[in-house]
């Protein structure tokens, strides 16, 4: 692996992009906030230019048709001198222009104004305000307008005021602008770094405390990750325990019978067994053999399943197929009645039509498992009954029988691995201690649900129950 392909899997830095986010979003606001800032006060500004712009032309107007005489010469005496920034146009009635401040004598050379947007707006509301932009996009002019009815006709007295654009007012403040950004950036940068500290250091703190990681959660937003961890760290504790606990059971349930085949070989190598007792001797290994044999099986059917489930999780499935709950049962009772007889258990079936989606395989070895368990654990002159049926749940499968019993406070525990109520029977029946762990992860694979009911000396019932197809 390259070095910048290992730059690309490491992973970022949370400080580096929540300091990173918080200056952008600095940046941004202040941008935002200094454009909203200039829009708005150009608009007052120049709000206040219409409004002193119409006082004038106002006053100016009232003025003049008070007046006996209403011509250019009249109108120049009333004009104030001390705002020299105001154009004073009087335009009569047609659009010709009878008066300009700033054209002066040479009126001929102004153009006809009755095309004016205030002119023509004056003329008929009385009063018009109209802003123009410049050709140079560097001003723009301020206009309003006051129709004066006189006894010559009607006239139109117009002031104008040229005002910098938004562009120039931006462009005359944008020193100081830039360095206001750039303290504000700085400000930004140093609050980043702080907040930043804060919001790492106790999560920095959580990771160096995963004893106490959910009391210790910082932040409401961390309990479910916090949870999880705890969740993670005591599954994980658990199965450590469980995988020594397996290999323990393992060593001591085939030391046991290694033990016996050793010994016994080890005579009749040796050759301090009589030639009668050699076929006793023979049998005995070929027990502690099938023994063995039965335990390995067991544990490879375990970590297939193990395998089985672990492939379901990362959503591929065990291939399902419907299987007919009561011809299982039947083909069960049948493949078990040998076994029954030699322990004295009558064994009964009571099946109505249910059909599973699963593996019929693995339905097989669990109806099996069930029907062996009950029969090992029973009494002679004893009975087991294998039912199935269809209730409003879905399909379910039951085995019910008469023996030994569970106590309450193993019944818990009775579908751990290697897990046994009565040692001393298991070792005399010749159970591996697996049964019940494997009919546990088979019905895990099929989504079902386990129910067990026990009374010491009254019997067992377990039921196993199927989602609805």
């Amino acid at each position: 692996m390259t070095d910048e392909q290992q730059k690309e899997k490491r992973p970022l830095s949370m400080t580096r992009r929540y300091r990173r986010g918080l200056v952008i979003v600095g940046l941004l606001c202040m941008l935002a906030t200094l454009a909203a800032a200039t829009l708005l006060f150009q608009r007052s500004y120049t709000g206040q230019v219409d409004a002193y712009l119409g006082q004038v032309c106002d006053s100016v107007a009232a003025g003049y048709k008070a007046q006996t005489s209403h011509d250019a010469a009249t109108l120049a005496d009333l004009l104030p001198e001390n705002d020299a920034a105001l154009r004073f146009t009087l335009i009569d009635g047609d659009g010709t222009v009878l008066f300009d401040s700033e054209a002066g004598a040479d009126l001929a050379a102004l153009p006809s104004h009755a095309d004016r947007p205030e002119v023509i707006a004056a003329l008929a509301d009385g009063s018009a305000s109209v802003t123009r932009e410049s050709q140079t996009m560097q001003e723009e002019t301020h206009y309003y307008a006051r129709r004066i009815d006189t006894p010559d006709g009607v006239q139109v007295l117009r002031v104008g005021e040229d005002v910098a654009t938004l562009w120039v007012l931006s462009a005359d403040t944008l020193p100081l602008l830039c360095c206001a950004v750039v303290l504000i950036l700085l400000a930004t940068a140093v609050l980043a770094w702080w907040l930043t500290l804060r919001l790492v250091q106790p999560i920095n703190h959580l990771a160096e405390n995963l004893d106490t990681i959910e009391a210790d959660v910082p932040y409401e937003e961390l309990i479910p990750l916090a949870r999880t961890i705890q969740t993670d760290r005591k599954l994980r504790e658990d199965n450590e325990t469980m995988r020594r606990e397996f290999t323990a059971n393992v060593s001591h349930e085939l030391k046991t019978p290694l033990t016996s085949i050793s010994g016994y070989a080890e005579l009749i190598e040796t050759g301090m067994v009589k030639s009668a007792d050699v076929p006793t001797f023979a049998a005995r290994i070929h027990k502690e053999a099938q023994r063995m044999i039965a335990l390995v099986s067991d544990i490879l059917q375990l970590s297939e399943l193990d395998s089985t489930q672990a492939s379901q999780s990362r959503e591929k499935p065990v291939e399902v197929a419907p299987v007919d709950l009561a011809a299982l049962i039947k083909e069960t009772a049948q493949n078990m009645t040998v076994n029954a007889r030699k322990a004295y258990v009558t064994l009964q079936y009571n099946v109505q039509p249910a059909t599973v989606q699963g593996s019929k395989d693995l339905l097989t070895e669990l109806a099996t498992n069930l029907c062996d368990n009950a029969i090992r654990y029973n009494q002679p002159g004893g009975h087991v009954e294998l039912r199935c049926g269809t209730g409003p749940d879905g399909p379910w499968l039951q085995v019910e029988d008469n023996g030994i019993g569970i106590p309450q406070d193993s019944q818990a525990r009775v579908f751990e691995r290697f897990y046994r109520v009565d040692k001393s029977r298991s070792k005399a029946t010749g159970g591996t201690g697996l049964g019940l762990a494997i009919v546990k992860h088979i019905a895990l694979l099929h989504h079902a649900r386990i129910d067990l009911q026990s009374q010491v000396g009254s019997g067992t019932t377990i039921k196993v129950s199927f989602p609805k197809a």
